[in-house]
């Protein structure tokens, strides 16, 4: 199959080009059209029904008509002068409310927009909440129905916001907005410019590490253009997929496609063009597509490993119980996918039609290179292993140490203030912090006939008596009378673990016993349902590693043919991950004097460092496999495999952590700590694990690594090319034999 689409590719290479621009062209219209039709951002509604906030939600959709794409906005109405609110006041705030609720916000129209974005235009219902002790600001409710990632509701909120903002302007009083709609506009905002500048940065990073390593902007474009066409196709396929299965996939998932395939995209093709280099070195006189078509079937057979790795780890999320998990996995594995068919067509036939003009204007071809840093240090790691592998261990145990006391952070906050957090701030110095995010009880009754509001009175009571309840409001029933709202004001930060364990604990504790005969009840709001996605998370995590362990380790061993080999590989990326996240946690937990690490910490690292990490893995065993299959010593094989795949590695993994490095200047704490976490989890793995740990443990054990398949000694020695800055075996010709090193294309 490999042989058969790369032959195809590099045959009939503009053909294929063709194919995959329109594809990407065509299909990226469709994922940026359709892209938030399929995408939901309740974290609720992530939750399998048989958690307790889930049931909540349930209740409140279904007997109380909450629409689950509502975004409730909270509006602080207070005059200028701080002073408390007069009776003329307070009719102006009415009035304006009123006049609010009959005006229709247009959604604006912006150049940037996608083709047929959805119209959000709508009139939202303003009416009072509640009113301070003091009397000093009034708050009003609003509603904005729609997807709250989609830019087009982002947009039609700034609107609501300016027009809200004008009509108590005229009459003197000033406002402020809170609510996640709002909080998540206001981040957008304060951290566009930072972004931008993160974005600009991760791009220039790749250019650059690209010209300097080719001495070629054709070299450094092309990758970029090609993964970016890559992109476009396999965010129309997620797209098509979940809009044929009906399956919602969390808002969160177009990111995070976008920066795995860019990496492993780059990662990909720098593997094809430094051996695509090294055999156009080798065979001046051979065609270039003779060339580009026995690089593309010998790195492809390792690409494919490796991308199939990747899927296996992400497909095992299928299994999960936290719907933002279980999509997520599925969704990266298909782009993927599709991320290895164009490198085993579209990368390949780009290739074929460049040919030698692809490391222009550099004069590398023309001159072997000098015997650079790459293969130095693969001479000391042949002639020290034993070294190497002590002082990798040593290091990773170190960083693994962290790991002691490690605790998960659950908590969504801690960013820079934004306009939206100051407003919720205001009023927590008046009100319960609840106020505009309560928790909500639901009593629903099954057979025991319509609800009364009395025979809810002991209930409402016993919740009154909880420690960090600040209020309760009167229950609330549903039309029929078969449901109940008992809304909870916390005094703690409904985002904060605090609120969360006041909810899983004591909140929950006192509606389980005070719920009367015949009737059930849930708790629900934001901090019911972080405490059930902790609990969610935590069997998930106990659930997903070892599946996908083993089924990584399943395809080590078919490509390795091997039962060692897989297990040292295994054992190297399950110490890389365990040094990442215990670097995590003495960074932030106890140096930085955080809560702990984010919780999805775990799960992504696991994924994304075991995963990618295993690429380089198979990268460097697949090149030591193939050296060794030469007469000469073993590790005069490791020594030659260094020096032609570590600039390779090394620039990947460059690449690679720059892409994951730009999320750690981003505002979100959550974010910075993935960033952080995976982009040293990716350098650990490409700099330690690959280029160090492996080969040195494959210099110790030689052959014996590939046992009971050992490599077969071909008959036929490797050029003079191939030992160059590595131990020589008797078979190697005398370094004054080889041509003269030239300055120009020296190796990392």
């Amino acid at each position: 199959m490999i042989r058969a689409l790369t032959g195809f590719s590099t045959r009939n290479p503009w053909k294929v080009i063709a194919v995959w621009a329109v594809l990407g062209m065509l299909l990226t219209v469709l994922s940026q059209t359709l892209i938030y039709r399929v995408t939901q951002t309740q974290t609720a509604d992530f939750l399998p029904k048989s958690y307790d906030s889930a049931a909540a939600m349930a209740i409140a959709h279904d007997r109380f008509g909450t629409k689950p794409d509502a975004n409730p906005v909270t509006i602080l109405v207070a005059r200028t002068d701080h002073r408390a609110l007069t009776p003329a006041d307070k009719a102006r705030i009415d009035a304006g409310a009123q006049r609010l609720s009959r005006l229709e916000v247009t959604m604006p129209k912006t150049k940037d927009a996608a083709p047929l974005q959805r119209d959000y235009s709508q009139t939202p219902q303003v009416g009072p909440a509640m009113t301070a002790p003091d009397g000093t600001f009034e708050l009003l409710s609003a509603n904005l129905t729609g997807n709250s990632a989609d830019p087009g509701l982002e947009s039609t909120f700034r609107a609501f916001r300016d027009n809200a903002r004008a009509e108590f302007a005229a009459q003197g009083l000033r406002t402020g907005f809170t609510g996640a709609l709002a909080d998540q506009v206001d981040s957008t905002d304060d951290g566009k410019t930072l972004a931008t500048v993160a974005s600009v940065g991760a791009f220039a990073l790749i250019v650059l590490l690209h010209v300097l390593v080719f001495r070629s902007v054709l070299a450094a474009l092309l990758p970029l253009i090609s993964v970016a066409l890559i992109s476009g196709v396999a965010g129309g396929a997620v797209v098509g997929t979940a809009l044929l299965t009906g399956i919602k996939i969390d808002s969160s998932v177009p990111s995070l496609i976008g920066v795995v395939l860019l990496g492993i995209g780059i990662d990909y093709f720098l593997f094809l063009m430094f051996r695509f280099r090294e055999q156009l070195r080798a065979h001046p006189d051979r065609h270039h597509r003779a060339t580009a078509a026995e690089v593309s079937q010998k790195v492809g057979t390792a690409v494919t490993s490796a991308a199939l790795t990747i899927v296996a780890a992400f497909a095992t999320l299928g299994v999960a119980s936290f719907g933002q998990f279980r999509v997520l996995g599925p969704a990266i594995a298909v782009s993927v996918l599709v991320m290895l068919l164009a490198s085993l067509t579209l990368m390949p036939a780009v290739l074929a039609a460049c040919g030698r003009k692809l490391f222009w204007p550099s004069r590398a071809l023309k001159a072997e290179p000098r015997e650079g840093a790459a293969a130095r240090f693969g001479d000391l790691v042949a002639r020290r292993p034993l070294t190497m592998v002590l002082a990798s261990l040593a290091l990773l145990g170190a960083l693994a140490g962290g790991l002691a006391g490690i605790k998960m952070d659950y908590g969504l906050g801690g960013g820079p203030r934004t306009a939206s957090q100051s407003t919720a701030l205001e009023i927590s110095r008046a009100l319960p912090a609840g106020v505009a995010d309560p928790t909500s009880v639901y009593v629903e009754t099954k057979n025991a006939g319509p609800l009364s509001l009395g025979s809810l009175d002991g209930l409402t009571q016993h919740l009154t008596r909880v420690a960090g309840v600040g209020q309760v409001a009167k229950p609330v029933l549903s039309e029929d009378r078969r449901a109940a709202r008992i809304d909870l004001f916390l005094t703690a930060d409904p985002q904060s673990q605090q609120a969360r364990d006041l909810v899983s604990g004591p909140v929950r504790a006192a509606v389980a016993q005070r719920t009367p005969a015949g009737l059930t009840a849930h708790v629900g709001g934001t901090p019911a349902v972080f405490a059930d996605v902790s609990t969610a998370v935590d069997h998930d995590l106990r659930l997903v590693f070892p599946v996908a362990a083993v089924l990584i380790g399943v395809i080590l061993l078919l490509l390795l043919r091997s039962l060692l080999a897989p297990v040292i590989l295994m054992l190297s990326v399950g110490l890389g991950f365990a040094a990442t996240l215990g670097a995590a946690a003495l960074l932030f937990q106890h140096a930085m004097d955080k809560p702990g690490v984010n919780f999805t910490l775990p799960l992504v690292l696991f994924l994304f460092v075991v995963a990618l990490g295993t690429d380089y893995n198979i990268l460097i065993s697949d090149r030591i496999r193939e050296e060794m299959e030469h007469p000469g010593p073993p590790r005069a094989a490791v020594a030659r495999a260094l020096r032609h795949t570590a600039p390779a590695i090394a620039t990947a993994g460059l690449v690679l952590a720059g892409s994951f490095g730009s999320l750690a200047v981003t505002p979100q704490p959550s974010t910075q700590q993935i960033g952080f976490a995976t982009a040293l989890g990716i350098l650990l793995s490409a700099f330690l694990l690959s280029i160090v740990l492996v080969p040195a443990l494959a210099a110790i054990f030689g052959r014996s690594l590939w046992w009971p398949v050992r490599p077969e000694r071909m008959t036929t020695q490797p050029t003079g090319r191939h030992h160059a800055g590595t131990p020589r075996s008797p078979q190697s010709p005398p370094r004054a034999q080889r041509p003269a090193p030239q300055h120009e294309d020296t190796y990392l």
